[in-house]
Protein backbone atom coordinates (compact mmCIF):
# COMPACT_ATOMS: atom_id res chain seq x y z
CA UNK A 1 0.00 0.00 0.00
CA UNK A 2 1.50 3.11 -1.07
CA UNK A 3 2.41 5.92 1.61
CA UNK A 4 1.10 9.74 1.38
CA UNK A 5 2.29 12.55 3.48
CA UNK A 6 -0.72 14.98 4.35
CA UNK A 7 0.83 18.69 5.03
CA UNK A 8 -1.39 21.22 7.31
CA UNK A 9 -0.28 24.89 6.04
CA UNK A 10 -2.77 26.37 8.03
CA UNK A 11 -5.10 24.59 10.57
CA UNK A 12 -5.51 23.60 14.51
CA UNK A 13 -1.79 22.11 13.82
CA UNK A 14 0.63 22.76 11.23
CA UNK A 15 2.61 19.97 10.33
CA UNK A 16 2.92 16.67 8.54
CA UNK A 17 0.79 13.74 9.22
CA UNK A 18 0.94 10.01 8.47
CA UNK A 19 -2.88 9.35 7.71
CA UNK A 20 -6.25 11.55 6.15
CA UNK A 21 -8.08 11.07 9.64
CA UNK A 22 -4.70 12.86 11.70
CA UNK A 23 -4.85 15.65 9.08
CA UNK A 24 -8.94 15.75 9.25
CA UNK A 25 -8.96 16.11 12.75
CA UNK A 26 -6.77 19.61 11.87
CA UNK A 27 -8.66 21.06 9.18
CA UNK A 28 -12.50 19.95 9.49
CA UNK A 29 -14.65 23.19 10.16
CA UNK A 30 -11.42 25.30 10.26
CA UNK A 31 -11.83 28.38 8.74
CA UNK A 32 -9.14 28.65 5.75
CA UNK A 33 -7.48 26.25 6.37
CA UNK A 34 -4.82 24.39 3.54
CA UNK A 35 -3.79 20.93 3.45
CA UNK A 36 -2.53 18.56 0.63
CA UNK A 37 -1.62 15.50 0.06
CA UNK A 38 2.03 14.13 -1.02
CA UNK A 39 4.02 11.42 -1.98
CA UNK A 40 7.47 12.60 -0.96
CA UNK A 41 8.11 13.88 2.35
CA UNK A 42 10.30 16.41 0.50
CA UNK A 43 7.05 17.88 -1.57
CA UNK A 44 4.79 18.22 2.25
CA UNK A 45 8.01 20.09 4.36
CA UNK A 46 8.33 22.50 0.81
CA UNK A 47 4.45 23.04 1.04
CA UNK A 48 4.11 24.21 4.61
CA UNK A 49 7.44 26.07 4.00
CA UNK A 50 9.73 24.62 6.14
CA UNK A 51 12.47 22.89 3.95
CA UNK A 52 16.10 23.72 5.12
CA UNK A 53 17.67 25.11 2.31
CA UNK A 54 21.70 25.81 2.02
CA UNK A 55 23.10 29.26 3.01
CA UNK A 56 23.30 31.36 0.53
CA UNK A 57 26.84 32.00 -0.98
CA UNK A 58 28.17 34.20 -3.64
CA UNK A 59 26.07 36.96 -3.36
CA UNK A 60 26.13 40.34 -5.78
CA UNK A 61 27.11 43.81 -4.44
CA UNK A 62 23.85 44.76 -4.16
CA UNK A 63 22.32 41.51 -2.02
CA UNK A 64 22.74 41.30 1.70
CA UNK A 65 22.57 37.86 3.53
CA UNK A 66 20.81 38.22 7.13
CA UNK A 67 19.93 36.08 10.22
CA UNK A 68 17.44 37.14 12.47
CA UNK A 69 16.48 34.97 16.59
CA UNK A 70 14.70 36.00 19.22
CA UNK A 71 14.85 35.39 22.65
CA UNK A 72 12.12 35.95 26.09
CA UNK A 73 13.40 37.04 29.58
CA UNK A 74 10.12 35.22 31.36
CA UNK A 75 11.23 37.05 34.36
CA UNK A 76 11.15 40.87 32.84
CA UNK A 77 8.91 40.10 30.41
CA UNK A 78 11.22 41.91 27.45
CA UNK A 79 12.11 40.61 24.45
CA UNK A 80 15.02 40.45 22.36
CA UNK A 81 16.55 39.93 19.00
CA UNK A 82 19.55 39.68 17.18
CA UNK A 83 20.81 40.34 13.31
CA UNK A 84 24.12 38.99 11.60
CA UNK A 85 24.21 40.29 8.33
CA UNK A 86 26.79 39.79 5.81
CA UNK A 87 27.71 41.10 2.35
CA UNK A 88 29.17 39.85 -0.75
CA UNK A 89 32.71 40.49 0.67
CA UNK A 90 31.94 38.08 3.60
CA UNK A 91 31.86 41.03 5.86
CA UNK A 92 29.95 40.46 9.40
CA UNK A 93 28.04 43.08 10.94
CA UNK A 94 25.71 42.47 14.00
CA UNK A 95 23.23 44.33 15.99
CA UNK A 96 20.79 43.50 18.64
CA UNK A 97 18.40 44.98 20.72
CA UNK A 98 15.35 44.30 23.17
CA UNK A 99 11.99 46.16 24.17
CA UNK A 100 9.33 45.70 26.78
CA UNK A 101 5.87 46.05 25.27
CA UNK A 102 3.21 44.14 27.57
CA UNK A 103 1.09 43.42 24.06
CA UNK A 104 3.95 41.98 21.86
CA UNK A 105 5.28 39.65 24.71
CA UNK A 106 2.55 37.14 24.45
CA UNK A 107 4.61 36.49 21.67
CA UNK A 108 7.66 35.75 23.80
CA UNK A 109 10.77 34.75 21.35
CA UNK A 110 8.93 35.24 18.62
CA UNK A 111 8.44 38.78 18.69
CA UNK A 112 11.75 39.16 19.32
CA UNK A 113 12.49 37.39 15.87
CA UNK A 114 9.65 39.65 14.25
CA UNK A 115 11.15 42.65 15.60
CA UNK A 116 15.21 41.03 14.33
CA UNK A 117 13.30 40.87 10.51
CA UNK A 118 11.85 43.99 10.59
CA UNK A 119 15.36 45.93 11.89
CA UNK A 120 17.48 43.61 9.01
CA UNK A 121 15.27 44.26 6.44
CA UNK A 122 15.33 48.46 7.17
CA UNK A 123 19.00 47.86 7.50
CA UNK A 124 19.22 46.51 4.02
CA UNK A 125 17.14 49.02 2.35
CA UNK A 126 19.15 51.93 4.14
CA UNK A 127 22.13 50.71 2.21
CA UNK A 128 20.71 50.47 -1.00
CA UNK A 129 20.88 46.42 -1.28
CA UNK A 130 17.72 45.32 -3.63
CA UNK A 131 17.65 41.70 -2.01
CA UNK A 132 17.81 40.35 1.14
CA UNK A 133 18.15 36.37 2.18
CA UNK A 134 16.27 36.23 5.48
CA UNK A 135 17.16 33.30 7.82
CA UNK A 136 14.70 32.42 10.56
CA UNK A 137 13.71 29.20 12.90
CA UNK A 138 10.37 30.19 13.27
CA UNK A 139 7.67 29.54 10.51
CA UNK A 140 5.68 32.49 11.16
CA UNK A 141 8.22 35.25 9.11
CA UNK A 142 7.90 34.12 5.55
CA UNK A 143 3.74 32.58 6.64
CA UNK A 144 2.46 35.91 7.55
CA UNK A 145 4.78 37.84 5.45
CA UNK A 146 3.52 36.01 2.64
CA UNK A 147 -0.15 35.70 3.84
CA UNK A 148 -0.65 32.02 4.74
CA UNK A 149 -0.96 32.72 7.42
CA UNK A 150 -3.26 34.69 9.34
CA UNK A 151 -2.38 38.10 11.20
CA UNK A 152 -5.32 38.59 14.17
CA UNK A 153 -2.71 40.04 16.47
CA UNK A 154 -1.34 43.80 16.65
CA UNK A 155 2.05 42.59 15.80
CA UNK A 156 1.42 39.99 12.91
CA UNK A 157 -0.77 42.73 11.45
CA UNK A 158 2.35 45.32 12.11
CA UNK A 159 4.99 42.83 10.42
CA UNK A 160 2.27 42.16 7.48
CA UNK A 161 1.95 45.72 7.21
CA UNK A 162 5.77 46.23 6.95
CA UNK A 163 6.66 43.68 4.60
CA UNK A 164 3.54 45.11 2.16
CA UNK A 165 4.98 48.73 2.23
CA UNK A 166 8.93 47.86 1.65
CA UNK A 167 7.76 45.44 -1.27
CA UNK A 168 8.32 47.63 -3.83
CA UNK A 169 11.91 48.88 -2.30
CA UNK A 170 13.46 45.45 -2.28
CA UNK A 171 13.35 41.19 -2.59
CA UNK A 172 13.07 39.37 0.30
CA UNK A 173 13.96 35.90 -0.33
CA UNK A 174 12.80 33.59 2.92
CA UNK A 175 14.79 31.03 3.88
CA UNK A 176 14.39 28.64 6.72
CA UNK A 177 16.56 27.35 9.03
CA UNK A 178 16.50 24.92 11.75
CA UNK A 179 17.06 26.03 15.19
CA UNK A 180 19.91 25.06 17.10
CA UNK A 181 21.45 23.12 14.67
CA UNK A 182 25.04 24.27 15.06
CA UNK A 183 24.94 26.83 12.12
CA UNK A 184 27.43 29.12 12.90
CA UNK A 185 25.02 32.39 12.17
CA UNK A 186 21.89 30.93 13.42
CA UNK A 187 23.56 30.98 16.64
CA UNK A 188 25.14 33.63 16.32
CA UNK A 189 21.72 35.52 16.37
CA UNK A 190 20.47 33.29 18.90
CA UNK A 191 23.46 34.75 21.15
CA UNK A 192 23.18 38.13 20.52
CA UNK A 193 19.37 38.12 21.32
CA UNK A 194 19.37 36.29 24.29
CA UNK A 195 22.19 38.95 25.56
CA UNK A 196 19.91 41.88 24.57
CA UNK A 197 17.20 40.67 27.03
CA UNK A 198 19.44 39.32 29.80
CA UNK A 199 19.10 35.66 29.25
CA UNK A 200 21.92 33.10 30.26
Amino acid sequence: MKKYFYAVRSGRKIGIFNTWDECNAQVKGYKGAEFKKFSTKEEALSFIGIEDKAPVANICEDELIAYVDGSFNSTTKEFGYGVVLIDHKDNETTFSGSDKNEEYSVHRNVAGEVFGSIRAIKKAIELGKSKIYLHYDYMGISEWAEGRWKTNKELTQRYKKFIDEVKTKIQIQFIKVKAHSNDKYNDLADKLAKEACGVE
